[in-house]
């Protein structure tokens, strides 16, 4: 098979990217018509979405490394045709468990983006495989902003299996185009996938997760929830020591090493966990029915716009942050963005009356995650060899996943603490907490990066792409 034209490739890889956007406007504003549909808790229809992000974090470093060799192509048709079976089998009518099954299959294709974006740079020359990073990660952020309300519109009409109908459909035309113009592998040396390392994260970050989750339902003290926390530990302490002896593990901790890495890697985490808090409570709040005496009784679709600011924020602030990164202001920027996110999370736990109120603290929200996402890839390219970013990227990426995922699952908990005993909706006080434990967390990384992080130098040029949305 001969080079396509880069004419071909690029709104291939475009495509691809848009399928990552697809994959996560499935999530967050239809895990509450999930619930009604299949007659679930709110808590267990929330694993609709942590399950992707929890397959997401695995999948990333793994598809990552596989697809940096001779089996670029293959990797990236698998994935596709993977992430088209899991909406197969979310949109057929066979209940929670396939939804949920089909979802982490679809959690898949999180890993595509790092693929496409160095396929990018590995077959367009110069400035346009430059710009076509870029704007990969811009449709990205853009493409879930506007997936969002299209998503909830297809919901809405055709009910949520019709969501997934759409997903899997998307996603089929693109394997079909990938079959048709991605290029084939680069002649690299193929490394070896450390098959254990993985198995180790995911047991360990599924095992944590599901204590988080399902704490509060069946009593944190429960027998079989103390062993979950137990393998989480052991499989978490395990994939610590066995990542740190390989000589090609699956995410290299040793980049995590140094003030400045270490510091950006753990701000990354919990930037994301307060980003999903805010991002689930809105959604589930908005769709609270009006008897509660504090819900908007929205649509699904109405609950997609209201998280389109977010991605505006997100957008706005990756172009003025960029300018930043690149004189070395980052280290500024990340107790900034923090701060921005502290108090979209204090609007949300003593301004939720109004429904505009919500459009303005998701923005807010958006810009200040965006800010901070933005800052990352300075920062890292600074703490660590040139030959070593993109590897240092994957490990702020996974844990950046793990966030998200882990603030799904944290909002189950501190909402199904909230419903009473009888069922229900939670009470309104289970969005305030929820709210004041989101600007606690924004306002640890807050504190923990400006007094950790000082006086950086500046930021290589070529990692300001990267900066743009911080995607």
């Amino acid at each position: 098979m001969s080079t396509p034209a880069p004419r071909a490739l690029v709104p291939a890889l475009i495509f691809i990217g848009t399928c990552v956007a697809v994959i996560s406007s499935l999530g967050a504003p239809l895990v509450p018509a999930i619930a009604a549909d299949t007659g679930a808790s709110p808590a267990s229809a929330q694993w609709t979405l942590t399950i992707t992000l929890l397959v997401g974090a695995v999948a990333t470093p793994v598809v990552g490394r596989l697809g940096d060799g001779p089996h670029r192509r293959p990797v990236v048709l698998a994935v596709l045709a993977l992430v088209v079976l899991g909406g197969v089998l979310a949109a057929l009518p066979l209940g929670l468990g396939w939804i949920i099954a089909g979802r982490g299959l679809q959690g898949f294709g999180l890993g595509l983006t790092p693929v496409a974006i160095a396929t990018a740079r590995d077959v367009l020359a110069g400035e346009r495989g430059r710009s076509t990073a870029a704007a990969l990660s811009l449709t990205t952020a853009a493409g879930i902003g506007l997936g969002y309300p299209i998503t909830g519109a297809i919901a809405e009409l055709g009910g949520v299996h019709a969501a997934f109908w759409f997903g899997a459909a998307f996603t089929a035309i693109a394997l079909v185009t990938a079959l048709v113009v991605f290029p084939p592998s680069p002649s690299r040396p193929a490394t070896r996938l450390d098959v254990v390392g993985g198995l180790l994260l995911g047991v360990g970050l599924a095992c944590l997760l599901l204590f988080i989750s399902e704490g509060e339902a069946h009593g944190w003290a429960s027998p079989w929830l103390l062993a979950l926390v137990a393998v989480a530990v052991v499989s978490l302490v395990a994939w610590v020591f066995w990542e740190l002896r390989r000589p090609a593990p699956l995410v290299d901790l040793h980049l995590a090493r140094g003030r400045t890495a270490s510091v950006a890697h753990a701000a990354s985490m919990l930037t994301g966990l307060a980003n999903y808090l805010l991002i689930t409570g809105v959604t589930f709040l908005a769709q609270t029915p009006e008897s509660s005496g504090y819900g908007f009784g929205a649509s699904v679709v109405l609950s997609g716009l209201i998280l389109l600011p977010f991605s505006v924020g997100s957008l706005l602030a990756g172009r003025v942050v960029r300018g930043l990164v690149v004189r070395g202001r980052g280290a500024v920027v990340l107790p900034a963005s923090a701060l921005i996110v502290a108090a979209a999370a204090l609007l949300f736990a003593t301004a939720r009356t109004q429904l505009w109120e919500l459009f303005v603290l998701m923005g807010v929200c958006g810009f200040g995650v965006g800010g901070a996402f933005s800052a990352f890839p300075g920062l890292i390219a600074r703490a660590v060899p040139p030959s070593e970013t993109g590897s240092a990227m994957g490990l702020n990426q996974v844990l950046r996943y793990v966030g998200f995922a882990s603030g799904s699952a944290l909002t189950a908990t501190l909402l199904e603490a909230a419903t009473p005993g009888s069922g229900g909706v939670p009470a309104s006080s289970g969005y305030t907490v929820l709210g004041l434990v989101a600007c606690g967390v924004a306002l640890v990384t807050a504190v923990l990066t400006a007094v950790l992080l000082r006086h950086p130098a500046p930021a290589p040029a070529a990692v300001a792409e990267a900066a743009v949305t911080g995607q």
